[in-house]
C-alpha cells in the first residue's frame, strides 16, 4: 500500500486512465462487432439504408480509434492497420 501523498495520487490517477483505456477499448470492440454484423447483412438484402448504416457505424470506428491515440491508448501504426482493414471491408462492398 502507498506510504506518501505522492504514492496515492499516482494509485489514483492510474485507477483513472485504465478505466479510460478500457472504455475506449471495449467501446472499439464491441462496434468492430457491429460492424461486421452490418456488413453480413448489406450483403444479403442489398439496401441502401443498410449500406449508409455500415457507413456510419465505420465512421463511429474511425473516431473512436483517432482519439484513442489522440489519449495514448492505442498506438498509431495498429490504428493505420485498422483503419486500412475496414476500409478494404467497406471497399468491397
Amino acid at each position: 500500500m502507498a506510504n506518501n501523498k505522492s504514492a496515492k495520487k499516482h494509485i489514483r490517477i492510474n485507477k483513472r486512465n485504465r478505466l479510460q483505456n478500457q472504455f475506449y477499448k471495449s467501446s472499439v470492440r464491441t462496434l468492430l462487432k457491429m460492424f461486421a454484423k452490418d456488413i453480413t447483412l448489406y450483403q444479403v438484402s442489398q439496401i441502401t439504408e443498410h449500406k449508409l448504416k455500415v457507413q456510419n457505424r465505420l465512421n463511429s470506428i474511425y473516431k473512436f480509434l483517432d482519439k484513442g491515440i489522440k489519449k495514448n491508448v492505442f498506438h498509431k501504426n495498429m490504428v493505420a492497420r485498422k483503419k486500412s482493414k475496414l476500409a478494404a471491408q467497406f471497399k468491397i462492398l
